[in-house]
């Protein structure tokens, strides 16, 4: 299966919601949140300066798929169809 990633910019439009509060349970603060005018789901995710990605995010899109970029530095993503991919982090903090 091909490993073009060219759907992780489906979350381009614009979203509908924001938020703020934080998560003791996960160490985070969310930054914004919501669903674009498309159906897909987005939540940014600061982890704080000791984080190798402070500013992690996630989104999820109504086609199935979703891609993570996790506060360690490692990437996923997930076609909804079958394929995946995890990248590790290249080092950190």
């Amino acid at each position: 299966m091909s490993s073009n990633n060219n759907n992780n910019n489906n979350n381009s439009s614009s979203g509908s919601g924001s938020g703020s509060g934080s998560n003791s349970n996960g160490g985070y603060t969310t930054t914004s949140s919501g669903t674009n005018s498309q159906g897909n789901h987005y939540c940014s995710r600061d982890y704080g300066s000791s984080a190798s990605n402070s500013n992690s995010y996630h989104y999820s899109n109504n086609n199935g798929s979703y891609y993570y970029s996790n506060p360690n530095g490692s990437t996923y993503y997930n076609n909804g169809g079958g394929y995946s991919k995890y990248t590790p982090s290249s080092g950190g903090k």
